[in-house]
Order: structure tokens, then sequence, then C-alpha cells
């Protein structure tokens, strides 16, 4: 299950950014997990609860946003949000399309209480 190393990652990378903050605590962190990331959510969930504790994000809620599959066909020049996996306009049903959504695994946001 690779979410266990995503949610190390994600664990470093908050403790990087809390660093600045003398005797800091995150309180909430927001992921954006596209849906051709490959990440399952509620694993994802899991392995961060498995992780987290004594850091300085113990305690704190992980806020999970699915990110649709977006594409922007050539052909019609439509946006849409696509209803299967197949990268088809469902518009017009065109291949010609360019995925803008979907592929996201980034934090979005972090809330910090710092210790004063």
């Amino acid at each position: 299950m690779h979410e266990f190393s995503i949610a190390h990652s994600l664990l470093e990378i908050v403790d990087q950014e809390a660093l600045p903050y003398t005797g800091a605590r995150v309180t909430r962190i927001k992921v954006l997990i596209g849906e051709l990331s490959g990440v399952m959510p509620e694993a994802l969930r899991f392995a961060f609860e498995a992780l987290n504790k004594g850091g300085i994000a113990e305690g704190s809620m992980l806020e999970i946003e699915e990110v649709p599959l977006s594409l922007r066909c050539s052909r019609c020049g439509k946006t849409s949000v696509a209803e299967n996996p197949f990268l088809l306009c469902p518009l017009c049903e065109s291949a010609e399309v360019e995925i803008i959504a979907g592929r996201e695994l980034e934090i979005a946001e972090m809330e910090i209480e710092d210790g004063n």
C-alpha cells in the first residue's frame, strides 16, 4: 500500500512547513487527490492516522478533497468532467482531449497554531 509512503512524505512536508513556528501544532491539513492519481483516499487517511502519532500533526484533521477527471476537448472546444476513466470527450466522443484536472496529489492548505 503506497499510501503509507505518501502519508510519511506528507508528514515530513508538514514538519518542514511548521518548523519556523516555535511550539507550533498543526490542526488541519487539506489534501487534493485527483481521480487518476492512483491514491485511495481512505487508505491515505488510515496511513496518516497511523503515522502521525507523537509528531507535530498528532490529532490534526486530514481533509481530503477528491478532484474529478476534467478534460478539454480540442475538437469541440468544451471543458467537461469525465464520467468514466476513458480519455474521450463526454460531449462529442473525440479522443483529442487534454487532461486539465484529476492527476493532483498536493497539500492545498494547512492550519498551524503557533506556540504564542
